[in-house]
């Protein structure tokens, strides 16, 4: 009883369908007929004709009606409006008025209030509001022009989804991809899949992502990459705006400057084009590419600014860097990579081979060519110190000192103001003869493998050279000896070590400064104030 219940029901149900179903109904034909031999079950119409099917009109000089099917066959100048928001040109067209579906092919021309798509071959499903083509298309709206061979275009959302071979050009910019979605309100393109976008100034290049093309802001991840003239951008995730020539990058960025032959990487990067200057943080690495010693150096911060031809490397707060033959440690560095000058401030400290080299700043120059040390400066409370192979420490004091380097190692040094030295003075067996401490106002010295080997005072000096036996054991090390080797970065990851009780000395030094500013500038106002009083006293004493 059950089963003959169900039975009545789908089939009243079927015909209440079917009585809801709208047939096609014919508006208008020059000529209407039936040939049941030729077209079987078949409505000839010929001349302007124009049928209508739930509120869409269909124009067409002869078609092929089925009234039973709800089917229209149309041949020759078709014409399509659905309520004035979707029109179409073509030159046949097949619509099921149950499906409420059209397949529209020879130089199809469809419009809406947005855009112009052009093909061969479209299907248009009314009911989902979508057409779908796959012989290629050219759609055009206020912005761009899109092709691609295969796609679909959703009436609703405005929406284009391309496949296959898509290209979405404008005045501006030209994005390729084998699939992305594409909205006509917004301009927005969602990319999927290797995708490269160029515009009249940079390339692009991502697996995923979008790009607005009205205002030219751009956001990739997945293999996302910014190609410029001189540097390529590389990053997790990349944020690029035309307009501001501006670019950021987060998580595992590379930017590799391919003129300069240099690498920075992090985990955020932001590049200004127009000032030509790139800043990363959260664990910056520099790396400057030398075929067998190349330089690592980071910072908290690391900024670099200037044309390629006259670059300059900043880094800022637990600055170290690493090179097989040169380490140091400080504070903040600056280098200019055109002249091959490096200057390092606050607590700055340098190895070079057996050598620990600190003061209050150290400058230093390479050779552009070879990257090796050229020549070095210490300014005020210079300080080198080289460990003795067996007993203590060989030291050179002063207030400034000069170096030059040959090679890789440091070979001569000349040291002007308040010069102190000690010596151990070893033969060529290594047999110690005797420690040298001598004190002098400017001295030079001469070094053979990281040891002083003559030590010639310009000045009448003070000391003598004693046996190891008398040489007095208090005074084996200067005023303000600092043996800092465990702060020696000795691999290229040593550079992200920080060093216990950084922080407290640098901000010592930071608050010194301060300070001494404040007092030079209080200084001044009263040099200045002084001055006025003196100048009015001068003033009234006139003209009395």
């Amino acid at each position: 009883m059950k089963h003959h219940i169900f039975i009545a029901f789908f089939l009243l149900n079927s015909v209440l369908l079917f009585s809801q179903e709208k047939k096609i109904q014919i508006l208008h034909s020059d000529n209407t007929f039936k040939d049941n031999e030729k077209y079987p079950n078949a409505i000839v119409a010929l001349g302007n004709v124009l049928v209508e099917h739930d509120g869409a009109t269909l124009a067409c000089k002869q078609a092929l009606i089925y009234q039973e099917a709800n089917l229209i066959k149309a041949f020759g100048n078709v014409f399509i409006n659905q309520g004035d928001t979707v029109t179409q040109h073509s030159k046949y067209v097949h619509y099921n008025g149950k499906t409420k579906t059209a397949k529209s092919w020879g130089n199809v021309l469809l419009k809406d209030s947005r855009m112009t798509l052009a093909t061969d071959t479209l299907l248009f499903d009314r009911n989902k509001q979508m057409l779908y083509y796959e012989h290629h298309a050219i759609i055009k709206d206020s912005i761009n022009t899109l092709e691609s061979d295969i796609g679909k275009y959703f009436l609703t959302e405005n929406k284009f989804q391309a496949l296959s071979k898509v290209v979405v050009t404008n005045p501006d910019s030209e994005v390729i991809s084998n699939h992305l979605d594409y909205y006509t309100d917004t301009g927005i393109s969602y990319l999927y899949g290797p995708s490269t976008i160029k515009d009249s100034i940079n390339s692009l290049y991502c697996e995923k992502g979008y790009h607005n093309s009205k205002t030219n802001i751009s956001h990739f991840t997945n293999h996302a990459k910014i190609y410029y003239d001189d540097r390529t951008i590389e990053g997790d995730s990349l944020y690029y705006d035309k307009i501001r020539q501006f670019a950021s990058a987060t998580k595992n960025i590379i930017v590799t400057d391919t003129i300069n032959n240099s690498i920075l990487k992090g985990g955020y990067a932001e590049y200004f084009q127009k000032l030509d200057s790139v800043f990363v943080i959260d664990k910056p690495l520099a790396i400057s590419l030398v075929e067998k010693d190349s330089t690592y150096i980071h910072g908290d911060t690391i900024l670099i600014t200037g044309k390629p031809s006259n670059r300059i490397v900043r880094a800022y707060h637990h600055v170290k860097f690493f090179k097989k033959d040169l380490q140091g440690k400080c504070d903040s560095l600056y280098t200019n990579e055109d002249l091959g000058i490096t200057k390092m401030y606050r607590r700055p400290v340098l190895w070079n081979e057996e050598n620990q080299i600190t003061g209050d700043s150290i400058y230093f120059t390479s050779n552009k060519q070879t990257q090796k040390m050229d020549s070095l400066k210490v300014y005020n409370n210079a300080f080198v110190i080289s460990k003795d192979t067996i007993d203590g420490f060989n030291q050179i004091k002063g207030k400034f000192l000069y170096g030059k380097f040959i090679g890789e190692e440091l070979d001569n040094i000349l040291v002007k103001g308040n010069c102190e030295i000690i010596s151990y003075n070893r033969n060529e067996e290594t047999e110690l003869i005797g420690i040298t401490k001598m004190k002098s106002s400017s001295m030079t010295v001469q070094m053979l493998n990281g040891q002083a080997q003559d030590i010639f005072f310009i000045t009448k000096p003070e000391g003598k050279t004693y046996p190891k036996s008398k040489f007095p054991k208090p005074e084996e090390k200067l005023k303000d000896f600092l043996w800092r080797e465990e702060e020696r970065p000795l691999k290229k990851e040593d550079v992200f070590k920080h060093d216990k009780g950084d922080d407290a000395m640098i901000n010592a030094i930071i608050q010194k400064e301060i300070t001494a500013k404040k007092e030079a500038r209080e200084e001044a106002k009263e040099t200045e104030r002084l001055k006025e009083l003196a100048r009015k006293k001068e003033e009234d004493s006139e003209e009395k």
